[in-house]
């Protein structure tokens, strides 16, 4: 009986440190796929900004002139970072975090640049999970139709034209796909309102004073040392219309 408890005690603890050790290896891997993940998505961020807006346009530390945006307007979830392109001291182009939430298979992330006068400096896809041949064609390695945003703005076209054409708008959808086209421009032009609604919140945050002592930063809502910005933007939204009025004072 002794030898049969004893036997019973090391297979007992045999297993426990088998377990142990499992769940330490599923862990790490957890934990080094989470990263490696997230290293791609900056990356991948990093290459959509330099695309959107060349080096020479700028003259920052574009990645760490950031702001925490916190808008559904734009499709997003929970408050996230947009980035300032500077100039001279001067803000050039804002890039927003935006998600284009009614794509076919899912959300589809974006990065958004709008220039300071309102107009797209360009948009690039992060993520999506759209149709290959079909949907993901909102890749600028697979169509070049998300380049033709560049330079458009809410009066370019005009506001009732931001739609596919197949909903009586002025962008192309794809063959055999509409919807994902529809979703991209949807966010592009929300996020275009958003900015025209909210631009003096934009203005404040590319300008916010960088030299002010750690507490203030602190209290002032400052979550990163990398961090030139911490004015956590909360934006507002306006119905269409009125939208549109201000547009054409």
């Amino acid at each position: 009986m002794d030898s049969l408890t004893t036997a019973i005690k090391q297979n007992s603890l045999g297993l426990a440190i088998f377990a142990a050790i499992t769940a330490g290896v599923i862990a790490v891997t957890q934990f080094s796929t989470k990263q490696l993940i997230n290293e791609n998505i900056l990356q991948s961020r990093a290459k959509a900004l330099h695309e959107i807006l060349p080096q020479t346009e700028y003259d920052n530390a574009l990645l760490k002139h950031a702001f925490l945006v916190d808008s559904p307007l734009l499709g997003l979830d929970k408050t996230a970072q947009g980035f300032v392109a500077m100039k001279d001291g001067q803000p050039v182009t804002f890039f927003l975090p935006v998600s284009a939430t009614e794509g076919y298979t899912g959300p589809i992330s974006t990065v958004v640049g709008i220039n300071r006068d309102g107009s797209l400096a360009g948009v690039r896809v992060l993520q999506h999970q759209e149709t290959p041949g079909l949907g993901d064609k909102i890749e600028v390695k697979k169509d070049d139709w998300i380049l033709e945003f560049a330079g458009k703005s809410l009066t370019n076209p005009t506001d009732d034209q931001w739609k596919v054409k197949k909903d009586g708008g002025a962008f192309d959808q794809f063959t055999g796909a509409t919807i994902t086209p529809r979703a991209v421009v949807k966010a592009i032009h929300a996020a275009l309102r958003l900015f025209h609604d909210n631009k003096d919140t934009f203005m404040a945050a590319a300008t916010f004073d960088s030299t002010l002592s750690e507490q203030q930063l602190i209290d002032s809502g400052f979550k990163e040392q990398d961090y030139l910005l911490s004015l956590s933007l909360k934006l507002t939204a306006v119905n269409a219309k009125d939208s549109q009025e201000k547009i054409n004072e």
